[in-house]
């Protein structure tokens, strides 16, 4: 069954799953006068800082051909949305009416959903703002304190909706039904209705084909349609390359780039830095055991290394998390969320690390190397399901996640090999995969940034990724390939030098998986942004009304 039906029938009883609502904002009509902004804060009551409807004023072309329109965002209410599937607890939920809704108490503020929303609709308010210092009468009245360390968002004003049909009132016809912001509309630019009945509101305005979804390329389906033609009126055009091209995009003030998310800071890099080698040097430190170069007492001291090491990446997962009481909610979405399914296995990894180490079997080394890589496995799964990060969505970023933990793990398992005498034989094992590696890791480097463009990365994270290329490729690439290439010319007749090439190669595996893991997950993390395949045909210049530039002519 379709993931958003099953969580619509299973999640949403007593909602009609025969409508489908949603939202028409009309760019002509919006004058970003922000009315719909107040009165959505005044309606939820949201804190300083936290806007569940915006409206950005944007600016098109280079003069004289220019153009400037304001654009209303907030949550899309998709028919597919990236948020739901994600959410390790279940608190993203999709009504059978195809509303996103929240769950306020099992929500752990994990930002799992924020950083899976290509629209920018998620917030997390870490603390109780004011919006003067210290709480006026009405605030305190209205706090929700509930929503502090949580995400939100616009709920299309749910409890109004809900409120209405149950007194037999038509949503986006009669006022009380309505969300705040179409309401409030002085331009009448937001409409709201139900796509599924034809004969709504919304469905003529948007069933002319002058309409447009934003960001419909990713198969979100947004319930949000923008209209930028009208009859009689205003004609639409489309974008031009002018319009926003890449010099224009860089800008950070533009606000139609998108800006670095900051849910997911340096704890979720050493989660993903430490969790794949940890788990990339078990299943070396396996392979190397079963080939005959690793005996047993190295091999159990090598994974409980990792195992802590690992523990050490999830500790800073804990620490990311804004309601940590609540954190074994993480456990309620195994269905759909890789955030669980890693969850999940470790808690079978380490009861088998454990007893691995009391009494030690082959059955139990090759169990726990299954569990280190099934943990690699949902690792390279979480950065590609979040669709709001261009950078991490790419379909090559499963298998650099793969490919670099197996590399650092080779890289740990050299610097082992060169230091102590019990990992010592292993050194070839980690030589042989190790080289190998580092060419998998550079043509997929060097596949990823060629193709960085096209796959929407915008300009902004590609500067971010261009900076570290060079120093990727010869830290992280060059060097391991060449000092695991001179080892095994080395190492039977110069034992001394050949230890100490196999040692730097392996720091430079290490280091060149650190490198770039940090860069994307903190530096190249830009949102998607907002985008406008078609605008309205007005301005100046060749972006004047055609009945001006008549007249003009």
């Amino acid at each position: 069954m379709n993931q958003s039906l099953s969580a619509r029938t299973d999640q949403s009883q007593g909602q009609d799953p025969k409508q489908r609502f949603g939202m028409v904002i009309d760019l002509n009509s919006c004058v970003g006068c922000q009315t719909c902004t107040i009165a959505c804060k005044h309606e939820n009551d949201t804190p300083p800082g936290v806007q569940w409807r915006r409206v950005i004023d944007v600016e098109l072309g280079q003069f004289p051909n220019v153009e400037r329109l304001f654009l209303v965002t907030g949550c899309q209410h998709c028919d597919e949305p990236p948020c739901v599937p994600v959410c390790p607890t279940g608190a993203t939920r999709q009504r059978a009416d195809g509303l996103v809704t929240m769950d306020y108490d099992r929500c752990i503020g994990c930002g799992y959903c924020a950083v899976a929303c290509p629209y920018q609709a998620r917030t997390i308010a870490h603390e109780q703002n004011w919006y003067y210092g210290t709480p006026t009468v009405q605030e305190e009245q209205v706090a929700q304190k509930g929503r502090i360390g949580v995400a939100n968002k616009c709920t299309f004003c749910v409890d109004r909706v809900d409120g209405g049909i149950a007194q037999g009132l038509t949503p986006g016809i009669d006022p009380e039904a309505t969300p705040a912001c179409a309401n409030s509309c002085i331009a009448t630019a937001i409409h709201f209705g139900d796509f599924a009945d034809p004969n709504s509101n919304v469905s003529q305005l948007s069933g002319d084909g002058r309409a447009f979804q934003m960001h419909q390329e990713l198969g979100t389906d947004p319930q949000i349609k923008y209209l930028y033609g009208l009859d009689n009126s205003m004609p639409g055009r489309e974008r031009t390359a002018d319009d926003v091209d890449d010099e224009a995009l860089q800008d950070p003030d533009n606000p139609l780039a998108g800006q670095r998310q900051t849910f997911w800071d340096m704890r979720a890099a050493m989660n993903f830095t430490l969790g794949g080698m940890s788990t990339g040097l078990i299943i070396m430190a396996w392979l190397a055991y079963v080939t005959g170069f690793l005996p047993q007492d190295s091999l159990l001291a090598i994974n409980l290394v990792a195992g802590v090491g690992m523990a050490v990446g999830l500790f800073f997962v804990f620490l990311e998390i804004a309601r940590k009481f609540r954190f074994l909610y993480v456990l309620l979405r195994p269905g759909t969320s890789w955030m669980t399914r890693e969850t999940y296995v470790v808690a079978l990894f380490y009861p088998t690390l454990i007893a691995d180490l009391v009494q030690p079997s082959e059955l139990l080394h090759l169990a726990l190397a299954v569990a280190a890589a099934a943990f690699l496995y949902c690792q390279a799964r979480i950065l590609p399901a979040a669709k709001g990060i261009p950078a991490w969505r790419g379909r090559l970023m499963p298998w650099m996640l793969l490919a670099t933990g197996l590399l650092e793990g080779a890289g740990l398992l050299a610097i082992a090999a060169s230091l102590f005498s019990g990992p010592a034989g292993a050194a070839p094992v980690a030589a042989g995969a190790g080289g190998v590696l580092a060419v998998i890791n550079a043509i997929l480097w060097r596949k990823y940034i060629a193709t960085a463009r096209a796959c929407g990365i915008g300009p902004l994270a590609r500067n971010a990724l261009a900076a570290i290329t060079l120093r990727l490729r010869l830290i992280g690439h060059a060097l391991p390939l060449l000092g695991f290439a001179l080892f095994l010319g080395l190492w039977l007749d110069y034992p001394f030098l050949a230890a100490a090439t196999c040692l730097v190669a392996g720091i430079g595996a290490v280091a060149g998986g650190i490198l770039w893991k940090f860069t994307v997950i903190t530096k190249a993390c830009h949102q998607q942004g907002f985008a406008l395949p078609k605008v309205p045909q007005r301005g100046s210049g060749t972006r004047a009304a055609p009945a001006r530039m008549g007249t003009a002519v």
